[in-house]
């Protein structure tokens, strides 16, 4: 479990594909990691990941094909920068909303532009995920917690306070980019208790 809240920008170090599988290897760039095992799950750009590896700079997980065909992981080169968050600790705060890791698309930066100090990002979601996006309710994008202000069909508008430009990786998008999206998890336990289909 994590919480949208990124604590570092870390860096690919390599990713070598065999066998339809990824193993990415991450330069953590100064998030402490002493803690850390094989087997501690770590969000990589909004993706959760297994440690297969620990170093005293970073670690290597593998990607299955499962996640690289749902998410924007297979497009890492080396040097890419990655948002990093560590699973979330007990009595550590929850700053910002309950995030799994588990990426429901692949969304796409529709346009950029200057708001108040602020970047107010437009973000194409997935038709089928466009049910979740609420005004004033909770989205991930490449593993950072945000707040949807408006809502269009399948149009969302997210703004990057001037913390989330230099803290994070969005602050660096482009229109036409991809983004890893993952909707609030709340919102899809909803859905299912509303739906009287599985209790048939």
């Amino acid at each position: 479990m994590f919480t949208g809240i990124v604590r570092s920008i870390g860096r690919v170090v390599s990713a070598m594909n065999a066998d339809g599988a990824l193993t990415l290897a991450v330069d953590t760039c100064g998030l402490a990691i002493g803690d850390w095992r094989e087997g501690d799950s770590i969000c990589v750009a909004g993706v959760c990941l297994t440690a297969a590896r620990v170093d005293s700079g970073g670690f290597a997980a593998c990607v299955s094909r499962e996640t690289l065909t749902n998410t924007t992981l297979g497009s890492l080169a080396p040097d890419d920068p990655v948002n990093l968050e560590p699973a979330l600790a007990a009595g550590e705060p929850l700053g910002g909303h309950y995030v799994t890791g588990h990426v429901d698309g692949v969304a796409r930066v529709a346009g950029i532009r200057e708001d108040a100090g602020s970047l107010r990002l437009t973000i194409e979601v997935p038709p089928p995920l466009a049910r979740y996006m609420a005004p004033k309710g909770s989205v991930t994008v490449d593993g950072v917690s945000l707040t949807v202000n408006a809502v269009h069909r399948h149009v969302i508008e997210v703004n990057l306070v001037p913390h989330t430009r230099t803290a994070t990786t969005l602050g660096t998008l482009h229109a036409g980019d991809p983004v890893n999206l993952e909707v609030d998890i709340l919102a899809r336990y909803l859905e299912r208790l509303l739906d009287a289909q599985w209790r048939r």
